[in-house]
């Protein structure tokens, strides 16, 4: 394969970069490669997209990647939008970061772009929980939020996430009107910097972390004796002093954490993928609990704003899937937490249908948003000024909000109410294993799974369109079950086979539902932050005779259906 050919262009744009980088570390990358004319239009063919989760990427030089430059561009079209809200300049935007390399670089240069805009900053002093800096914004009135932090991605990696004033992540149009600012901001060793001392680089008062805190703790519902052994790993991330305390004053004192990951280490060294769905990524987390007879085992992704979960059985520690917390804290809060028709729960289109049974078993509402937190942090928002209540939502990817403290995924929180279920289970003398029995004879097991397809290089979207062409169009029976209908989330219609038409209500979205004769239900979408098409399927099996058997059946057809979907999204 031929190189390449260098341009006048691309070298004088590397130069230019190169001549104003601050950080020596992408500076010497550069300069090892201004002879490079592939690794040259890498860098500099296409900026880092902006987007409803903010910007995430590998780090290095040049404009597609993750830098300072980069963090002070987008710092400045973020300033350039909230100056356009009335009162910005008075409310200020928080800033914090986690403990990934060059986070504390990459939220200072924000920091100090934020202030050379006119607008007061709080800034947390240390690495710090992604939940934490929600609340914060909510707390202190900030008219925005900052987050440094590419949360579960791999260590080469960092990201930039913004919050609004409403304390929740940003979502359409507001993505776009930030992209666009970021475009009218100019270049980058442009953009304005305050100096170290500036009266408006503020820090965040301590009284935020303790009414963090304080919040949480008076949110509990029908807690049990806390005598129970937890085993607990933040997977060398940053959640782990701020769990500790609170499950100290929540008054769970035998708690053992995995002492090597029990500190922030942005090399993560015991893990392949800092993400606690990844297989493996558990195992020093179960051995420890294995080893010291716990009841439970609790887990925290890197900024902690997801929890995992594994429990004791009979043949062994099993891992809890995300709708298996989702709905067991559901149906938990709702049975023992203050009632109220005017209660709602959520969760997203890819996750169980479980929840919906649920809410109708307890007479309260339900809803499904587009998948990614930040629209059931919307919806949250929105059912409080409607006179509802949110009291749990939950995304089938280990993101829990419990009450509306934080208005998006937050797993230290979540990780205490999980606690306290389980607790609450064993002053009945059930376990969390018997809550789940519960569950699949009243409702059904609801099986749930899947497989992602990892889809790299340039032709990665025309794959992932292809494949998603394939099930709408062509796909009409998964292993040798007929499709009843199909939901297109893109052209926004659930199209029966038998003719009939359906509006989804739901904003337009890269996603395929086939719904099978059966009752199952699969879907395939492109993830919004790694190169892979996520494919989902759920199988519902009624309990006749044992539950166990009814799920070893479920588990069956889940797997055969899951194959079949990979084969039926995968390149000819």
């Amino acid at each position: 394969m031929l190189a390449a050919p260098m341009t006048d262009d691309l070298r004088l744009r590397a130069e230019a970069w190169l001549a104003n980088d601050p950080d020596p570390d992408t500076v010497a990358e550069l300069r090892a490669l201004l002879d490079d004319a592939d690794g040259l239009a890498q860098r500099f063919g296409d900026r880092l997209p902006f987007g409803t989760a903010g910007i995430r990427g590998t780090i290095g030089a040049g404009p597609a990647a993750m830098n300072r430059l980069v963090v002070r561009q987008v710092s400045a079209g973020v300033a350039r939008r909230l100056l356009a809200e009335t009162g910005a300049r008075e409310r200020g935007v928080v800033v914090g970061q986690d403990a990934r390399t060059k986070s504390e670089e990459f939220a200072g240069d924000a920091a100090a772009v934020f202030a050379a805009a006119g607008l007061p900053v709080y800034r947390f002093t240390g690495p710090t929980p992604t939940p934490l800096v929600a609340f914060a914004v909510r707390m202190l009135g900030a008219a925005a939020g900052v987050q440094v932090t590419a949360s579960h991605n791999p260590a080469t990696d960092n990201g930039y996430k913004v919050y609004w004033g409403d304390g929740g992540q940003i979502t359409a149009p507001l993505d776009e009107q930030i992209a666009a600012e970021i475009d009218a901001a100019g270049d980058p060793w442009d953009v304005p910097l305050a100096e170290p001392g500036d009266p408006l680089l503020g820090v965040v008062p301590d009284e935020v972390r303790e009414r963090y805190l304080d919040g949480t703790l008076a949110a509990r519902i029908d807690p049990g004796a806390t005598d129970l052994r937890i085993a607990y790993t933040p997977l060398h991330g940053v959640a782990g002093d701020t769990l500790k305390e609170l499950f100290t004053r929540a008054g769970y004192t035998d708690l053992h954490v995995v002492a090597a990951q029990a500190e922030p280490d942005p090399a993560f060294p015991t893990v392949a993928f800092p993400n606690p769905e990844e297989p493996g990524a558990l195992d020093l987390a179960l051995a420890l609990a294995a080893d010291v007879g716990a009841d439970l085992l609790l887990a925290n992704d890197p900024d902690g704003d997801r929890i995992a979960a594994a429990i004791p059985t009979a043949s062994g520690w099993r891992a809890l899937s995300g709708d298996e917390i989702g709905t067991l804290l559901a149906d938990h809060v709702l049975t023992y937490g203050p009632g109220g028709d005017e209660r709602i729960v959520a969760t997203t289109v890819v996750s169980s249908r479980l929840l919906s049974r649920i809410a109708e078993d307890h007479g309260v509402g339900y809803a499904e948003t587009l998948t990614g937190f930040k629209w059931l942090a919307r919806l949250a928002a929105d059912a409080e000024g409607d006179g509802r209540r949110m009291v749990l939502a939950y995304e089938q990817a280990l993101g829990v909000m419990v009450g509306d403290l934080v208005r998006d995924k937050d797993g230290i929180s979540a990780a205490l109410a999980f606690a306290d279920l389980a607790a609450s289970l064993r002053a009945r003398g059930l376990t969390v294993q018997d809550a789940l029995d519960d569950l699949a004879r009243r409702f059904g097991v609801h099986a749930t799974g899947g497989r992602n397809l990892r889809l790299e290089g340039p032709e990665a979207a025309e794959l992932v369109r292809r494949a998603l062409e394939r099930l709408r169009d062509e796909v009409r029976a998964v292993d040798g079950l007929a499709v009843v209908a199909i939901a297109d989330y893109d052209a926004g219609v659930r199209r029966g086979m038998d003719g009939s038409l359906e509006q989804l209500g739901v904003p337009p979205t890269d996603l395929i539902a086939l719904e099978l004769e059966d009752g199952s239900r699969l879907q395939a979408r492109p993830s919004g932050t790694e190169p892979l098409l996520k494919c989902y399927v759920e199988v519902v099996q009624p309990v006749d005779g044992t539950v166990a058997e009814a799920r070893a059946r479920a588990q069956q057809r889940l797997d055969r259906l899951a194959d079949a979907l990979l084969v039926a999204v995968s390149p000819n």
